[in-house]
């Protein structure tokens, strides 16, 4: 499966590349539409674990942190991080599409741009 996430209309779309687009409007198939996007990632290596609704992301990581913490994992747990917010959409596909970009987003955070507003600053083709 191959996932890429698109801003339309202020909300971020994630389509799966891997199925035919649609005869009719030419889009794949749409596996998710959410205002801002989280990504779970480990800060020590990059390694990204899980992507999508904020909600869904925060609660994946919290049951994963509890569950680590159980087992005596304290390291581990402590290394799981979420991102969330309007991110640079670029940014976003390129943490699902080469392993460990997320530890060099997390460390450009503070100088990420606001990922709605460069859409709307780009003339439209």
């Amino acid at each position: 499966m191959e996932l890429q996430y698109q801003l339309k209309e202020g909300n971020y779309h994630l389509y799966d590349l891997a199925s035919a687009a649609s005869k009719v409007t030419g889009e794949h198939r749409l596996r998710l539409k959410t205002d801002t996007v989280a990504i779970a990632f480990d800060r020590s290596t990059g390694a990204l674990h899980e992507h999508g609704s904020p909600q869904r992301i925060h609660s994946w990581a919290s049951n994963t942190r509890r569950r680590l913490r159980a087992a005596g994992s304290w390291a581990r747990a402590d290394d799981i991080v979420v991102v969330s917010g309007p991110l640079p959409v670029d940014e976003i596909n390129k943490c699902l599409a080469i392993q460990g970009y997320c530890r060099n987003l997390f460390s450009r955070l503070p100088t990420v741009p606001h990922g709605k507003l460069l859409a709307r600053a780009r003339p439209a083709c």
